[in-house]
């Protein structure tokens, strides 16, 4: 599996970073646990969620205003049905994550 590093160490809690893994398109969100990896697109209608909200753990989709947590890609209201597409991230420490996709 590929394997892509950052420095996110600006990115605040309630945050969310839209990031290039070699075409796949990623959206890093911070909340208070910390880092997440989710695929940049919402699982019902497939636009990208830059402008999305985050509160806590659970990501609103701009279009629809549905929402899935970001730590399981879990559906948390309609429209959305389909769990969301995660990724392994893993904390390096001082704001440094990885992220492994596929």
């Amino acid at each position: 599996m590929p394997l892509l590093e950052l420095d996110l160490s600006d990115l605040a809690p309630g945050q969310l970073r839209p990031v290039d893994a070699e075409g796949e398109e990623i959206l890093v969100c911070r909340t208070d646990e910390g880092f997440h990896a989710v695929e940049n697109r919402c699982p019902h209608v497939m636009v990208r969620l830059d402008a999305a909200r985050l509160e806590g753990c659970i990501l609103e989709c701009p279009l629809h205003g549905g929402r899935f947590d970001v730590r399981d890609g879990s559906p948390q209201g309609l429209p959305i049905r389909r769990r969301a597409v995660t990724y392994p991230l893993r904390e390096l420490g001082s704001g440094r994550v990885a992220i492994e996709w596929e």
